[in-house]
C-alpha cells in the first residue's frame, strides 16, 4: 500500500454517490461475505449503511471482523445504495476470533427474544436494532431542543433516595453505608422543587421500578423524559405543552430519521393541532357501549386503551388521545384535586391525565398540589409518613406556584412509533425482572 493510498480520508457508505469513479477508503465491519469461484463479495457495514465490495484473491475473515477496503466506486443497480466498490486493497483491522452466536444479516425481531437479548453485545449491531436506537436518540435530542426553545432548563436529580416519589412498594432497596436507601422510581419530587428555582425544568435520566411484571411493555429500568412547569392555570397548560413538544419531535424524526423509519416499515404520525381529550369516566363508558368491553379496576386496562385509541383513530384521525380527570384513588398523593365551578375542591377527581398513543399509554401527568396545607392533608389521606417526605414538603412552605408536568417513557414511545412488539428491543441493554446482563 503506497503512502498516497494510506493518506486517503475515510469515506462513509452514505457518501459513495459523491465519489463515483473515484478511489475511496472504507472502514467498517464484515457484515456478510460470499466466494463465487474466485470472485469474492464482502458487504461492509459502517455507521451509515452497507457497501458491497467486490474483489478476488482476498483472504476474508469471519463476519463481524473490522476491516478496511480501498477501491474504486462504481454504480451498480443491484448493490445496496446503488453503488459498489471494486477492491484494490483489503486489510483486516481486528479479526473476530470466533463465529458470532447469531448471524446478524438474518436476524429478525420475531425470533426468540431471549436469544436476541442473551447475545445483545452482538445483536445490537443489527441494522434494525441500530435503527431503533437511532430513532430514540433523535427523539431525545428533539425533546431537549424543543424544551430549550420554550424556556426550560435541564436539571439532574439524585438516583439514590431515602423515600419513593410515589409511595407504594415498587422500590429497589439498597444499602447506603448502613442506612436504607432506594433507587429513584421518579424524579418527581425533585423536579417540583426545582420549579421554585428555574420555573420550567426537564430531565432525561433512568428511573427504576421494582415491579415483578413480565410483559412486552414494561422495563424495570427505563429512560424517563420528565417535564415540570410553573405558573400554570391548570392541567390544560401542561397538555398543550406536550402537544407542541410531540409535534416538534415528529418534525425532527421526519428530517433526521426518515431512513430508519423506511427500513423498519414504520410511519411517523401526524400530531393534531389539538389532541383529543376525553375524561376517564367517559372513556370507560365509550369502550363499554361501543365495543362491549367491560373495564375493571380504577384505570383503563390494556384492551380498553387499545379500543379507545381505535375509536379516535377512526373518528378523528388521531393516533393520540388524552384521558383526563383521573380519580384520586388512581393518582399519587401530589395530584391536584379538581376544582368545582363554585371554587370548592372535588375530593374524588384529580387534574391528572394520561396520553395514549396507538393503543398504549406513553405519558402520565397533570397539575400538582402547590399549597402546603393541602399537601399535608393529602399525605395523611394516603397514609404516608410526613417525616419521610419532609425534605420534599418543606419547599411548599415558601410560596410554590401552581405547577404541573408529565413523564414520557422513551423506550415505550420508540417501540410504538416503530411497531416494535417488545419494548426490550427499544433499549440497548434492557433490564427486566430476570435480566442483569449484559
Amino acid at each position: 500500500m503506497t503512502t498516497a493510498t494510506t493518506s486517503l480520508p475515510r469515506t462513509l457508505t452514505r457518501d459513495l454517490s459523491r465519489h463515483d469513479g473515484q478511489t475511496v477508503r472504507l472502514q467498517g465491519f464484515v457484515h456478510a461475505r460470499r466466494d463465487l469461484g474466485g470472485v469474492q463479495f464482502v458487504v461492509l457495514r459502517d455507521v451509515s449503511g452497507l457497501t458491497q465490495c467486490v474483489g478476488s484473491g482476498l483472504s476474508l475473515p469471519l463476519p463481524e471482523s473490522s476491516a478496511e477496503v480501498i477501491g474504486r466506486v462504481k454504480a451498480h443497480p443491484k448493490a445496496p445504495g446503488g453503488y459498489e466498490v471494486q477492491v484494490e486493497s483489503f486489510r483486516v483491522i481486528s479479526a473476530a476470533v470466533e463465529a458470532a452466536p447469531v448471524e446478524i444479516p438474518k436476524m429478525e425481531w420475531n425470533v426468540n427474544p431471549e436469544t436476541m437479548l442473551d447475545y445483545r453485545v452482538v445483536t445490537v449491531r443489527g441494522l434494525r436494532e441500530r435503527a431503533a436506537l437511532k430513532v430514540q436518540a433523535e427523539l431525545v435530542a428533539a425533546f431537549r431542543d424543543h424544551l430549550g426553545t420554550e424556556g426550560f432548563t435541564e436539571i439532574s436529580t439524585p438516583k439514590i433516595v431515602s423515600a419513593g416519589a410515589e409511595g407504594g412498594a415498587n422500590l429497589f432497596p439498597i444499602d447506603y453505608f448502613g442506612h436504607q436507601a432506594y433507587l429513584a422510581q421518579s424524579p418527581q419530587l425533585y423536579k417540583q422543587i426545582m420549579v421554585g428555582v428555574f420555573e420550567r425544568v426537564f430531565e432525561v435520566a433512568p428511573v427504576y421500578r421494582a415491579e415483578e411484571h413480565a410483559t412486552s411493555r414494561h422495563l424495570n429500568e427505563y429512560l424517563s423524559l420528565d417535564v415540570e412547569m410553573g405558573f400554570i392555570e391548570d392541567e390544560e397548560d401542561v397538555m398543550s405543552l406536550e402537544n407542541r413538544l410531540l409535534a416538534a419531535i415528529m418534525t425532527r424524526l421526519r428530517e433526521r430519521a426518515a431512513a430508519e423509519f423506511a427500513l423498519l416499515g414504520a410511519t411517523i404520525p401526524e400530531v393534531p393541532a389539538h389532541i383529543p381529550r376525553v375524561t376517564l369516566l367517559d372513556a370507560r363508558r365509550l369502550v363499554t357501549e361501543k365495543y362491549g368491553h367491560a373495564v375493571g379496576g380504577k384505570d383503563l386496562d390494556p384492551e380498553a386503551e387499545r379500543l379507545l385509541s381505535q375509536h379516535y383513530a377512526e373518528t378523528e384521525g388521531s393516533d393520540f388521545v388524552f384521558v383526563t380527570k383521573y380519580p384520586r384513588a388512581a393518582r399519587p398523593f401530589y395530584a391536584h384535586p379538581e376544582v368545582n365551578g363554585d371554587g370548592s375542591l372535588n375530593g374524588e377527581v384529580t387534574r391528572g391525565f394520561d396520553l395514549l398513543f396507538r393503543g398504549i399509554e406513553i405519558t402520565s401527568g397533570g397539575q400538582r398540589i402547590h399549597d402546603h396545607a393541602m399537601l399535608m392533608d393529602s399525605i395523611a389521606a394516603y397514609k404516608l409518613s410526613p417525616e419521610s417526605l419532609e425534605g420534599y414538603t418543606e419547599v411548599f412552605k415558601y410560596g410554590m406556584p401552581p405547577h404541573g408536568g408529565f413523564a414520557i417513557g422513551a423506550e415505550r414511545l420508540t417501540a410504538r412509533l416503530l411497531g416494535i412488539a417488545n419494548v426490550r428491543y427499544a433499549r440497548a441493554f434492557p433490564r427486566d425482572r430476570h435480566r442483569l446482563t449484559p
